[in-house]
This record gives C-alpha cells, structure tokens and sequence, in this order.
C-alpha cells in the first residue's frame, strides 16, 4: 500500500531563525534518512508562508515573531532536502511544496489544505497510510496529523523526527495524540 509522508515546515526560521526549535537539525537528520531508507514513499513538505502583514506576527496582536515571511530566507526549506536525498522525485519541487498560512488573517497550523504551486491541496493528493514529521511537534504536526485522522487517513506521527518549540508541551502532546493516532519512534 501506499504511504505519503508529510515534512512540515523545515524552514529555516524554524530550525536557526526567529523561532528556533529545539532538536531541528537532529529531526532534519533523521527525516532525510527516512526518505532515503523508504524510495517509494511519496514526499510532500508543508512550508508557512506569509507576508509582512500577518496576523499571528506579535506586531500585528499574534503571539509569535515574524517568521517565514514569503521571498526571504526563513521561507526557504532547509537545504540539505535539496542536496541529501537520493531520489531527485523526493526532494522539494513545484509538484510536493505545499503552502499554508497565506490569509493573513488566519491562523493556520495545519497543512490539510495547504496548496501547492499548481492550486492543488494536499488534502487531495494524499494516501490512505500518512506519515506526518518535521517542526513543531506541539504545533503544525500536531494539527496536521489531527486532521488527517479526522478525515478518515491512518495516521502515523513519527515522533523521533520531530523538532518542538517547548519539550514539555512536547512531550505532552505526544502523550494526547497516543490517545487518538499510531505514535512511533520512541
């Protein structure tokens, strides 16, 4: 059968920018390895995107800095997804980069209806089997993964590849979503 795995949000504001997470470049690591190890999984990453305006920058009345700001450099996708992976299909392209959080006005931890260049959502492209890893656990995972589960996928939260912004929300989510979805990796 077969599996998508989705790579939330490996951008640079996320692993050494204005919201650093903690253990980014190790989840990088292991993700990388992952699609190297499994060839016929098919990839899609998952990138916030933003312009100056949005809602959720604390300037604006949101909680968090300003981060993935469209065009600059804490938008991009961690490098090495262009440079490590094996299978050219695999790394980030038009067809797999889907984008969420482009209404300014809305706060969007979830890639479910995340587009693509093309105008297609990931919601309709995805397999039955979905894993979900990447940044931040306690955050975009989380809600990725929560909503795939709930529109009848058979989701799979790979929790040593994963990056957080707090280890004890972390570490608390994990323990909320043993209740919902498959966690593996412990």
């Amino acid at each position: 059968m077969n599996r998508s795995l989705i790579i939330i949000d490996c951008q640079y504001d996320f692993i050494d920018g204005s919201l650093a997470c903690i253990n980014a470049e190790n989840a990088i690591a292991g993700i990388i390895d992952f699609v190297n190890e499994n060839p016929g999984l098919n990839v899609y990453y998952s990138c916030d995107w933003h312009s100056e305006n949005n809602k959720s920058f604390k300037r604006h009345g949101g909680i968090w800095p300003d981060h993935c700001v469209a065009g600059q450099r804490g938008s991009e996708i961690h490098e090495d997804f262009y440079t490590k992976i094996a299978d050219e299909k695999n790394r980030p392209n038009e067809d797999n980069i889907f984008y969420k959080g482009q209404n300014d006005e809305i706060e969007e931890y979830s890639a479910f209806g995340a587009k693509n260049a093309k105008g297609i959502a990931l919601k309709d492209l995805v397999d039955q089997i979905v894993m979900v890893c990447g940044i931040a656990s306690e955050y975009c995972c989380r809600e990725t993964a929560l909503e795939f589960d709930k529109a009848g996928k058979d989701v799979e939260f790979l929790s040593d590849k994963v990056a957080y912004v707090d280890r004890e929300d972390h570490e608390k989510n994990l323990s909320d979503l043993k209740d919902m979805i498959k966690v593996l990796g412990e």
